[in-house]
């Protein structure tokens, strides 16, 4: 279990981390609504489209982080913040420093990376 200093560090710490996500996800789309270019040649275009493609992927890996995020908070808000779902034991602040993320402890996230792998996943 967690003390509630700990706690409030990686509330502190995914607090930020989301702040800073939504900002870039903003930003993202006011350049990219603002972006009225035109380019006659062919290679330009497809290296703009290429460009953009790039960072649109980006922000939709970053997306899926922010859910992860906004789900840790509510967890901490909980009091399940740093229990394993699988096995519902605590998940090490060593891998919740790492991954604050986290949903599983480290044996159970290598025993499900493992039945993937077997899974060909």
């Amino acid at each position: 279990m967690l003390a509630k200093k700990k706690k409030e560090y990686f509330k502190n710490l995914l607090a930020k981390r989301l702040s800073i996500l939504l900002e870039e996800a903003n930003r993202t789309v006011s350049i990219m609504t603002d972006q009225g270019e035109s380019f006659p040649d062919p290679t330009d275009r497809a290296s703009m489209e290429s460009d953009r493609n790039f960072e649109l992927r980006i922000r939709d890996r970053e997306r899926r982080l922010i859910g992860k995020i906004k789900d840790a908070l509510d967890r901490i808000e909980a009091g399940t913040f740093g229990i394993c779902e699988e096995c519902g034991e605590d998940i090490s602040e060593q891998r919740l420093s790492a991954r604050p993320v986290t949903t599983l402890c480290i044996e159970c996230k290598k025993k499900q990376e493992n039945e993937e792998k077997l899974k060909g996943l």
